[in-house]
């Protein structure tokens, strides 16, 4: 009669034995993420992420860069486990309203979208962090940058944290040493740092983000510098949300401009800027500015590295029916 391994062990009656069956209930329990995490379970998932994504950047092209952003930002804080989703509660302050994102992060109501089209097809079975995932791979593949193999089987916090949001997100007025500890706090290496700071080559910041840079820094192109003015007078409350590309050439398409913009001081943002004025980081910026092929195969790698930052797998956390609220 067979047995499966998993009877054949249960079958001897002695301490290995014991050790073999609390390290297989310890594997099941915890879970690991997966690139075939929902093949059978929700086999639809990944082709509806990528419609509705398609959908949001074709309408608007900064859409790309906001999904993007809302991956980033809720893995720094607490792991990847869709922490930043969450709205208020009476019983807790979420993560929306914290200075890094309060006014700046977007694209809620593409998740919500995407979340109601994906419970359509598998209910209950994906979870908002993994969406956020997929998401921000799927944005950057439609606005022309590279593909990789999103990492899946995370589930979803039941709680958020403000004051942690705003320790654990790096600020764009960091200098390189306190950029490159706040990566490393999270596991991410230098060279992580420089690669997903590439995705600064899409999107747009607000004047509050960059006023400092333009009217008080000398490492930055003059020229460059005068022609943001315009749109950022130097009088806090005065156009504080007005935008300006972080990459003036091509902000809608990912590419390795962003580091070619470093080398001339056209970073738009202090944090940018910082990866190249005479420190360790200088010569993986010009590689990148020279070899885009290099910068996108470190940056998927980064991405993914990024993506496995404390997830919550097995039973912890939920699979959130709404991405706004806990079940």
């Amino acid at each position: 009669m067979y047995q499966s391994p998993l009877q054949s062990v249960m079958a001897i009656s002695n301490p290995i034995a014991c050790i073999v069956l609390l390290i297989i209930s310890s594997w099941c329990v915890n879970g690991q993420l997966s690139p075939t995490f929902y093949d059978k379970s929700c086999p639809k998932a990944l082709s509806t992420i990528k419609a509705a994504v398609a959908q949001a950047v074709a309408k608007e092209k900064r859409m790309g860069a906001s999904l993007l952003r809302l991956h980033f930002h809720d893995c720094f804080v607490n792991g990847c486990d869709g922490w930043i989703l969450l709205d208020d509660t009476p019983t807790f302050t979420g993560e929306k309203t914290a200075a890094p994102n309060n006014n700046s992060v977007r694209g809620f109501e593409v998740i919500d979208t995407i979340k109601t089209q994906v419970e359509a097809v598998c209910s209950g079975v994906v979870s908002c962090a993994d969406i956020l995932a997929i998401a921000a791979r799927d944005s950057v593949v439609e606005l022309g940058g590279p593909s990789w193999t999103v990492m899946l089987g995370r589930r979803d916090s039941t709680t958020a944290s403000k004051s942690a949001a705003n320790t654990s997100i790096p600020a764009p007025t960091l200098n390189l040493s306190a950029l490159i500890s706040s990566f490393s706090a999270q596991g991410l290496s230098r060279k992580d740092l420089v690669a997903l700071s590439g995705s600064h080559t899409i999107g747009q910041a607000r004047c509050t983000s960059f006023r400092a840079r333009i009217y008080n820094e000398y490492q930055i192109n003059t020229s460059f510098a005068t022609s943001l003015k315009a749109n950022c007078p130097s009088t806090s409350g005065s156009g504080d949300n007005n935008l300006a590309p972080l990459d003036l050439q091509t902000p809608t398409v990912f590419e390795n401009n962003y580091y070619k913009n470093l080398l001339s001081q056209k970073g738009l943002l202090h944090s940018d800027q910082q990866l190249f004025i005479g420190g360790s980081t200088d010569l993986r910026v010009k590689k990148y500015s020279l070899h885009q092929k290099t910068f996108f195969k470190d940056f998927k790698a980064a991405m993914v590295k990024m993506g496995n930052i404390k997830p919550l797998t097995g039973t912890k956390g939920q699979i959130r029916k709404n991405c706004r609220k806990p079940n």
